[in-house]
Formats: structure tokens, sequence, C-alpha cells
């Protein structure tokens, strides 16, 4: 640890987000673990929470009081669920943190979408809208200089990659886009449910919220804002039995007269090379994206091919690096003018 490093707090230290925060950390060149939080588990080693750090990390979990992280820590890494976050992220950007927000309470435009959504009240809807939204691909210099970051949802960051830059070129009907993603149980949290145990997942995948999901209205608003023009999108999820990756096959028509599909598929293939040629976490690919080849990394892979009247995206992001913690650690990088890509497998 240098007395030099960005110090780090980790809040709400014990689901797998966390776990990958606090992985990546340990080999970052210019950041520190300095600060976990939990409620129930105050006093514990993070390390007995998180096995995997045992030898590695000796921080001991406390409550989370936002005058006292300030005083230790530079930046705050918000790892609370859906609908607690907010009140959190609040008390410690008052108490003068930059926070990065892994919840949805930050990521929508719109106060009304919002608890729609998510069938709570917002306890801070002045900032709704007012959140840069941590994809340092579109939105590097609003990050540079935010306070609070809202941290990207998983199954948004594979349809957005491919999506927006495409919806923004005028290439693709913006009123028939499908988006079929399939991911890891980590996705659905370290907490136990009846869904996601072995015996359930195992040997089996099976869809789940089909046209109910709250990240359908994510991936619809980013592209809105990064593309200007809005899109309607039919998104389905799936549960996969892996641990982690998400991997997502899009189904989009060729816009106006742009000769064959596999013409417009190769004009589509040069846009995104072109959009993404000086992103380091970003690959478009010629082989068929898979799972395998961006685990454990904050890669994003994407490849279009022809199928009959239309054009196929498919995108593979690891959901616990790219689709959560990588990307976090990618924006904290961006808004401390540290290298990018420093503590992240490259």
């Amino acid at each position: 640890m240098s007395s030099s490093n960005l110090r780090v707090a980790l809040v709400g230290s014990t689901g797998y987000t966390a776990l990958e925060v606090a992985r990546l950390l340990l080999t970052h060149p210019g950041a520190d673990l300095v600060v976990a939080t939990s409620r129930q588990d105050e006093g514990k080693p993070l390390s007995e929470i998180h096995p995997m750090l045992a030898g590695r990390c000796d921080v001991t979990l406390q409550p989370l009081d936002a005058d006292v992280i300030a005083k230790s820590a530079d930046v705050a890494m918000c790892c609370l669920p859906h609908g607690a976050s907010a009140e959190s992220v609040k008390q410690l950007a008052d108490a003068g943190m930059r926070v990065i927000d892994f919840s949805a309470d930050f990521r929508l435009s719109s106060l009304e979408t919002y608890e729609h959504w998510y069938g709570v009240k917002h306890p801070w809807p002045e900032r709704i809208g007012n959140v840069v939204y941590g994809m340092p691909e579109f939105f590097a210099d609003e990050i540079r200089s935010a306070d609070i970051v809202a941290n990207p949802g998983c199954y948004p960051t594979s349809a957005i990659m491919p999506l927006a830059p495409l919806v923004k070129a005028g290439l693709i009907e913006t009123d028939d886009i499908i988006v079929d993603s399939k991911s890891g149980v980590s996705g659905a949290g370290r907490s136990p449910k009846l869904g996601t145990l072995y015996c359930e997942t195992n040997e089996s995948i099976s869809a789940y919220a089909v046209g109910t999901h709250r990240h359908a209205p994510e991936i619809a608003d980013l592209v809105e804002r990064i593309a200007g023009a809005p899109i309607e999108v039919m998104f389905t999820p799936h549960l996969t039995p892996m641990d982690r990756g998400i991997l997502s096959t899009i189904y989009v028509k060729p816009a106006g007269k742009a000769g064959s599909v596999e013409d417009a598929v190769r004009v589509m293939m040069s846009l995104l090379r072109d959009t993404y040629s000086d992103q380091p976490c970003v690959h478009v690919v010629d082989h068929l994206p898979a799972t395998k080849y961006v685990a454990g990394t904050n890669h994003v892979q994407i490849s279009v091919r022809p199928s009959g009247k239309r054009a196929v995206i498919v995108c593979a992001i690891d959901n616990l690096t790219k689709g959560a913690s990588g990307a976090a650690v990618q924006n904290m990088n961006v808004m401390f003018g540290l290298p990018e890509t420093a503590g992240l497998l490259m």
C-alpha cells in the first residue's frame, strides 16, 4: 500500500460485485482498498466473508458512517441493492466523497420511469437525470468531473455497446429490435434464492422476467441518450448454468436501402470498428464472441452476421467485470486521472 495511492471504500461488501472490486484492487498500481462496510458482519475481516481474499486483504468490516469514511477514503464504491442505495450515496456525497453507485438508483433519466419499474419512491429525486452514466466509451468527459457515477447494468452494457453506434448512424430500424440475453447465475446475486439453487439451475436454461425486466428501460434510455433517437426493444433475459458471463444475441433490421443484408453487415462492422478503435476494452471481432473469451476480464467482444432479412449482433461480456466491478474500476480510473485500464486484466 502506497501513501500516495487513491483510497477506496467499499460500501456493502458481502456480495459478488464487492468481492470482484476487492480482487481487482489487489493488483491495482494506484489504488488501495482501505474501508469496507457491512451492516450484518461488522467487526469481521472481509476475508472471512470472502475466503478468496485470505492472506491478501486485512480490511475489517465496519458500519456505514459517511463522515468517518470520508476521513479515510477518496472514493466510495456503493454495492447496495436498488432502492436502498440512493440514501447511502446521498450521505456519502454530502460528506464530500465521490461515489460510484452499482445500483440502478441513478441510471435512468426519468423519475417516473424509475418509480414505475422499481416500485419505490426515490429518496433523492432531484438527482434523477443529473448523474452521469458510467460508460467511459461515451461519457468520459462527464465522468472525469462527476461527483456521482451511475455504474451501468450488466445486461444493458451488452446491448448498449453494439446498438448505440448503429442507431446513431441510422444503420438499423429503431422500432423492431430484439435483445436475447443469457447470463451466468452470479448475476442474480449472492443471497440464496430458490431459482438460483444448484439443483434448479444445473443442466437447465430458463427465461425469466419476460417483458418485465428492469433493464429494458435502461437499454432504451441510454441508446436514446447516446444516439439521439428513441428505440423500441424487446428484451428477454435467460439464466444459464455457469458462474459468470453474458452473451447477448441482438436481432435488427438494416435501415433504408442499404443493398443486401450482407452489404449492410459489412457497413455495420466497419462503423463499429471505427467507433471503438481507440477504446481499450471493446473489440469488434471476426469470430463469434463467447463468454469464455472474456471471462474474468473487462473486455467486450462484438460481431455481426447476416441472417435472412436481419442482421444478428452477438456481444459477450463478463457480467461481474465489464458488467459491474470492472466497469467501476474503469470509471474510478477516469474520475481520478489514472490510466483507464489500471488494475484491469487486459
